[in-house]
């Protein structure tokens, strides 16, 4: 779904594909698996070529792990991806000094036809509990690129309607934009008192994540606890800090020398949330009031563009109270 404002546009998507899973099922004395040999790797590594090599059909797939620290968890990923044909492309993995968890994202190729989806959820379930995963999300498909790409048809999201606080023309290019592609279009005025939430929730119940493009509006916390899932917002960067109206004018008549933008997933605070994505660009005294208000708007649109491409190819994860980790 997308959001719009006079120049943004605010989204919230339902993905085709993804299974996210959350086994916090504790097992109390479990002896953690060891390494295999590496005769076994290298029978197991020879196995996923010859099998991958005979696939006439391959599937892009990323994994993405969150459990604690032990000794011989990338292996147990890797053999569960590569005992059933599975190469795997890259693998990152993060484990903070200060805390003992573990962080990883995997992306690899399979054939389907060896290794059935409901298959492969199931092997994953399996590590999950063995390492009392905190979270194993599994997507077999990401072609992510929020602005152009989803209208060449290339996203791997479904977009459900697009509501806006501003009321467009019937005649405007994103209403025609709309009706090409059969999105629903919602006008809901707002005022200090009267946010249209209910309303809103009841149109965005079955999508996983909301986008806020500028929509200019704070959230509220009875909202938040009520939609449950993830809410990604954008704001800029004007550094020194500028508050209240037309911030781009003040930080213009101040001089400012930089300018940025960050994305960010929505807490009650006002743009307080995990950061996801921040981008920063350089202005001067070439700069006219015009060309450094596009510039700022500019890089609002790339950073939330960047972070929102970031989330649905699984790259973000939360870390600690109020960080994230971007693979």
């Amino acid at each position: 779904m997308w959001v719009e404002n006079p120049d943004y546009r605010t989204m919230s998507s339902r993905l085709r594909y993804g299974t996210r899973s959350n086994c916090q099922n504790k097992r109390k004395g479990m002896v953690l698996g060891r390494i295999p040999a590496t005769r076994d790797l290298r029978r197991i590594a020879t196995m996923a070529r010859a099998l991958s090599s005979s696939s006439a059909t391959s599937i892009h797939g990323i994994h993405v792990f969150h459990c604690p620290d032990a000794v011989g968890i990338v292996a147990k990923l890797s053999e569960c991806i590569a005992s059933r044909g599975g190469n795997i492309h890259s693998v990152d993995v993060f484990v903070p000094e200060s805390n003992q968890v573990f962080y990883s994202r995997s992306e690899f190729t399979f054939d389907p036809v060896c290794w059935p989806r409901d298959a492969m959820e199931a092997e994953f379930r399996k590590l999950s509990k063995f390492f009392n995963a905190e979270a194993s999300v599994l997507r077999d498909h990401c072609l992510v690129d929020l602005l152009h790409r989803w209208q060449e048809g290339r996203l791997s999201v479904d977009i459900s309607c697009v509501i806006s606080n501003h009321n467009r023309g019937p005649d405007t290019h994103i209403i025609r934009l709309l009706e090409r592609h059969g999105i629903p279009y919602y006008y809901l005025p707002t005022t200090s008192g009267n946010k249209q939430e209910q309303e809103i929730l009841g149109l965005v119940d079955d999508t996983d994540f909301l986008v806020l493009a500028r929509y200019m509006q704070v959230m509220s916390g009875r909202f938040l606890e009520s939609y449950g899932k993830d809410i990604i917002n954008i704001h800029h960067g004007l550094l020194p800090s500028f508050k209240g109206g037309n911030p781009s004018k003040q930080a213009y008549n101040a001089g400012v020398k930089l300018i940025g933008a960050t994305s960010h997933f929505v807490t009650e605070g006002l743009d307080a949330g995990p950061i996801i994505e921040q981008m920063v660009e350089r202005v001067s005294h070439r700069d006219n009031l015009r060309s450094f208000v596009l510039k700022s708007e500019n890089l609002e649109r790339q950073c939330l563009a960047q972070a929102i491409k970031s989330y649905c190819e699984l790259r973000v994860l939360p870390f600690e109270s109020n960080k994230t980790v971007v693979f």
